[in-house]
């Protein structure tokens, strides 16, 4: 509640200090996904290139746990929301 997860929002885009979460960021039910054992890869699933654009192929929709679908993620602390890494879509 009320706490600052970036100085702004080109911040979370482009690497700048402000991109690193200091506060927790939670989950239902409030599980703190930075530091809860539920949650070891901590990655933002986004989807996305790192311009913003849709990452055609790689943003799991339609994946089912049976498939081999990859879709794009960044570790929270990487400092770079969009700076995406292929993950296959059944990563916790």
């Amino acid at each position: 509640q009320g706490q600052l997860l970036a100085k702004s929002p080109p911040s979370l885009f482009e690497g700048q200090s402000g991109a690193t979460p200091r506060g927790p960021i939670y989950s239902p039910p409030r599980r703190n996904i930075l530091t809860d054992p539920l949650w070891p890869r901590r990655l933002a699933w986004h989807g996305s290139t790192p311009r913003g654009g849709h990452a055609r192929r790689r943003d799991c929709q339609g994946w089912r746990s049976s498939g081999a679908a990859e879709g794009m993620a960044t570790a929270l602390g990487e400092g770079r929301l969009l700076a995406g890494h292929r993950h296959n879509c059944s990563t916790a």
